[in-house]
């Protein structure tokens, strides 16, 4: 059964980091509800929700995609280039022990968040951001060539996070609204999506994925190329520069 690291939104969340919007009201209340029932569609798919402890005075905590990304068999704690989210690291630390898998860490003077990271096939594209350095990312190469994943570096200024650009669907085929990604040649294959929102994606299965409710057109060009699409309405999270990826952290089952 695929599992799901999550963690309830923190009261402090409308004082979450921003980086390339400007702040707005963010409705606390609203939030709480959009995060239950995407945590929801997963749970009827029939994935198992394990819910990181809670971190009320970490305001950005709900982004635990940041946090940590699992390879396989091991999970990476990683160390945010924000160094308003490094206290959100012990209660994911104790989380990923309960994964099962062996734990390694980013460790100073390297920065990484888990955003900058997108995996396609046994690529793992890793966003040069104003989060991740070259020390964390050289050392989460260390930790991923040996076993047998390839590590391209790309950069990313327009944007806060790679996977706030790009994501993958199921075929590997990247996708991204064009405005926003830096260098779409980096990528074997690219498809250019009409809205903002509609570049986050999160992989189900081989033929469904969930991504936000603001982007109908590409909602029907998915759709259209044969996939199952599940919207999930996560505007307040996009108020600070979050999306449907961040909310979480998809653990393919690694116990066999």
């Amino acid at each position: 059964m695929p599992r799901l690291l999550v963690r309830r939104p923190s009261p402090l969340l409308a004082e979450g980091e921003l980086t390339h919007l400007d702040r707005v009201h963010v409705d606390a209340a609203l939030a709480q509800r959009q995060w239950q029932a995407y945590v929801d569609v997963f749970r009827a798919r029939g994935w198992e929700v394990i819910e990181v402890d809670a971190a009320d005075a970490q305001a950005d905590g709900v982004f635990v995609e940041d946090a940590i990304v699992v390879f396989d068999d091991l999970a990476v704690l990683c160390r945010s280039g924000a160094g308003s989210r490094r206290g959100e690291a012990p209660t994911v630390r104790a989380a990923a022990d309960l994964l099962g898998v062996e734990v390694a860490e980013i460790v100073a003077p390297g920065t990484l968040d888990g955003g900058d990271v997108l995996k396609v096939g046994r690529t793992v594209y890793v966003g040069a951001s104003s989060r991740a350095n070259a020390a964390g990312i050289g050392q989460l190469r260390n930790l991923l060539e040996p076993r047998g994943w390839s590590v391209a570096e790309i950069p990313v200024t327009k944007v806060l996070h790679l996977k706030s650009g790009v994501t993958a669907l199921p075929d590997g085929t990247v996708v991204g609204f064009a405005p926003l990604v830096d260098d779409p040649s980096l990528f074997p294959s690219f498809l250019g999506i009409p809205e903002e929102h509609g570049t986050a994606v999160v992989v189900l299965d081989e033929s469904t994925v969930v991504m936000s409710s603001d982007a109908p057109a590409t909602a029907a060009l998915y759709r259209e190329r044969g996939l199952e699409v599940v919207t999930a309405d996560v505007s307040e999270f996009e108020k600070l520069e979050g999306c449907v990826t961040c909310l979480s952290v998809r653990v393919r089952d690694a116990r066999g």
